[in-house]
């Protein structure tokens, strides 16, 4: 599995929050998952990361507050995908090694040479496994991190009690999960109907339902993440949302953010949106068309990402 899958059209995690056809953030391989090119994405992983690194860099010191950083001596990364969080993480709890944990190997990669990049490459580790297999051998800890990964796993419940077994007394659970999708354009663009991005986010919804509902071993539970902790022998210890606002005029980089995810929407929802929808995508998505995404004024980015935590008593 691989994180911070903020790929998916429009979901928005881990670090960036991807579930799914348009949308980019952590990576397995398995199951009917195995459609994302966690490799060919990683350029896209890492810029939603960043992007979104000052709400990381906020949530990571906020579970300091929850488990002391000097009691933290091993943190897991759990679908690191290119080890943006990981180095996060490690910075927010200095006496820790922190392990990158993904399934595609060319994420590891740049898991790795980002913390060499950024001299923590003695205290950084990447482990390839694959969720929920081998969930058993990826050993003990006292802090891990799933950041939008859980979801790509068919029994939510059943792999959060595993994450439960590796968590040392005193220890901190902390899952990326919800929030709210993201933002990038007004109500009314000027072409097609207004309120495209709420349309697509209800197609988003349903696609990530097919989604689920295809993943080997899918189980149907309400995202009642308290009763999931609970049900997995661990006592919540809070949660918080944590904002990513990019107001127009944005930078390059987010402004590419924004036309991957709209091409990834546009491939991935496909025929699922309506023909006006898709003509004005395609609009959107023409450099050479001046109301397009690559010359707008109005672009913006606009997100949440919420942090669910509970304690190993």
């Amino acid at each position: 599995m691989t994180q911070h899958r903020e790929t998916h059209p429009s979901h928005g995690g881990g670090h960036a929050h991807d579930h799914g056809p348009g949308h980019a953030h952590h990576g397995h391989s398995h199951g009917h998952d195995t459609e994302l090119d966690w490799g060919r994405l990683a350029p896209l992983l890492e810029s939603q990361a960043e992007v979104a690194g000052a709400a990381y860099r906020e949530a990571a010191a906020w579970l300091g507050t929850l488990v002391p950083a000097s009691g933290v001596r091993r943190l897991l990364d759990v679908g690191s995908g290119p080890g943006v969080i990981t180095a996060v993480l490690a910075e927010a709890f200095p006496y820790a090694e922190a392990v990158a944990v993904d399934g595609t190997p060319e994420l590891l990669e740049r898991a790795r040479a980002r913390a060499e990049a950024q001299g923590l490459g003695a205290r950084v580790a990447t482990l390839r496994a694959e969720l929920p297999e081998e969930t058993g051998s990826l050993g003990e800890a006292d802090l891990l991190w799933a950041g939008n990964s859980l979801h790509h796993i068919g029994d939510q419940g059943a792999a959060l009690a595993d994450f439960a077994k590796l968590i040392r007394p005193g220890g901190l659970v902390a899952l990326v999960e919800g929030g709210l999708a993201p933002r990038h354009l007004p109500r009314d663009i000027g072409i097609g109907r207004p309120g495209l991005e709420a349309r697509l986010d209800a197609e988003h919804a349903d696609w990530f339902a097919r989604m689920r509902a295809e993943l080997p071993g899918s189980t149907r539970e309400p995202d009642d993440w308290r009763a999931l902790f609970v049900a997995a022998g661990l006592t919540p210890a809070g949660t918080r949302t944590f904002l990513v606002d990019v107001p127009a005029p944005v930078p390059q980089v987010v402004r590419e953010l924004a036309v991957s995810h709209f091409e990834r929407l546009r491939e991935g929802l496909g025929e699922h949106v309506g023909a006006e929808d898709r003509a004005t995508l395609d609009r959107l998505l023409d450099p050479a068309d001046e109301q397009s995404l690559h010359h707008r004024t109005d672009l913006f980015h606009l997100t949440a990402h919420t942090v669910h935590t509970a304690r190993k008593g």
